[in-house]
């Protein structure tokens, strides 16, 4: 079996995790399988993907393709011309590529190479469009991914919830429900726990002082300022610190916070030396078990969230958001807390309430590795994508998957 996956970024979002992971359980499970990786643009992915025994290939976007996008401010018609007419000739090397390569799989992640691979797929190949997203969010790409859904065989998505949206985007597409997964042994409670304030360039907290941090790619809804504001809102002797760990990635204009943004931000309310910066972190399981509690603060539904997982299974408390994907990879009050997208006080409550209450944080601790345990390990993932992998290439599956998720979506129809 020969794949080959396109995604656009080389920096280490949401998506980028879920490929990792995936690209890492599959060349376990198949170490006899050939892997093709092909990046929109450098990083640190590229690396990763070479070390796991990933072919690698970089071939940068042009500036106009990298900068277009839904989420950003100024998709305008001269910018949209300017893609399109950029986006022909890269289209016309990967087609170059693509055939040279001759795999039995195309499979995409990001909404641009889901295009991309929609057009240059060499003829009676199988593609899967791997969605990470909420599409219904995105007109653009909504309009786009319509006029070229017929040259995607299936689409997996990440959550329930990503599926009923896809449903209602793109009736009649086939979509298959397959939850991320993490490697348990890098993402375990034992290991190196990283020194956060020297990252961050603070003094020391004192002795006894509960670490509080929020893990996310600078993207505009992620929570950055509703975690700010939680702690700003936090009692003045209460011994908390936080932390906010990653920064921006995207080239698309006008998606996501500046660093100087978001430090005006906690200056402005007043909390300085109470919240660090650390900046990207390549090491983020020893991040996870250096706090005492992470918390997951996105404002709109999240279609995963790879962050609560990775907590869970590192054995730090978590607090998330109870909306969309998110709200189905954890039970409120037995392996997480939960709070409203957006509510600052409600979040300020749960992050007092944790600070206060050790036994609570142990208990949400053990429960949340549990479920880490059950239900992300990289061998039910590699199972399900194998299955399907065989299943549309042509080749027998000798096995079926271990089922772990209900879904009411059946990639065979």
């Amino acid at each position: 079996m020969r794949i080959v996956y396109l995604n656009p970024c080389g920096t280490l979002g949401g998506a980028e995790t879920s490929l990792r992971e995936l690209l890492g359980s599959l060349r376990v499970a198949e170490p006899a399988w050939e892997l093709w990786l092909v990046l929109g643009e450098d990083g640190p992915l590229a690396s990763i993907a070479r070390d796991l025994g990933v072919e690698v290939l970089v071939r940068p976007f042009p500036t106009s393709v990298a900068q277009v996008g839904d989420a950003g401010r100024l998709t305008t018609v001269w910018s949209l011309t300017k893609a399109a007419i950029s986006a022909a000739s890269y289209a016309r090397d990967l087609t170059r590529l693509l055939r040279q390569i001759q795999p039995d799989i195309v499979h995409t992640n990001g909404f641009k190479m889901h295009l991309l691979g929609a057009w240059t797929l060499p003829r009676r190949t199988p593609l899967i469009w791997h969605i990470h997203d909420y599409v219904s969010r995105r007109p653009l790409m909504s309009r786009l991914l319509r006029l070229f859904r017929k040259a995607c065989t299936v689409a997996i998505v990440n959550s329930n919830s990503v599926a009923q949206d896809l449903a209602h985007v793109l009736p009649g597409l086939r979509i298959l429900p397959i939850y991320n997964a993490i490697d348990l042994h890098r993402f375990s409670p034992t290991g190196e726990q990283m020194d956060l304030d020297a990252k961050a360039g603070l003094a020391p907290a004192a002795a006894g002082t509960v670490r509080v941090g929020l893990i996310a790619t600078f993207a505009r809804w992620k929570g950055h300022k509703v975690f700010l504001e939680a702690l700003a809102r936090l009692p003045s002797g209460v011994s908390i610190r936080g932390y906010i760990i990653g920064g921006p990635i995207y080239q698309t204009e006008g998606s996501q916070w500046s660093a100087r943004d978001l430090y005006q931000e906690a200056e402005r309310l007043g909390l300085a030396g109470k919240v660090g910066f650390t900046g990207f972190l390549n090491d983020t399981a020893a991040a996870l078990r250096a706090l005492d509690i992470v918390v997951h603060a996105s404002t709109q539904p999240e279609p995963f969230g790879m962050v609560i997982i990775e907590a869970m299974a590192c054995g730090t408390a978590v607090i998330a958001s109870q909306a969309g994907g998110a709200s189905e990879i954890f039970s409120d009050g037995e392996n997480a807390l939960g709070h409203p997208p957006g509510d600052s006080a409600v979040l300020a409550q749960q992050i007092l309430r944790l600070a206060g209450d050790p036994t609570l944080r142990h208990r949400l601790r053990e429960a949340g590795r549990a479920t880490a345990e059950r239900l992300y390990h990289g061998k039910r993932l590699s199972d399900e994508l194998a299955a399907l992998y065989r299943k549309i290439s042509g080749t027998p599956v000798e096995a079926p998957p271990e089922v772990v998720m209900q879904s009411s979506f059946d990639a065979s129809k």
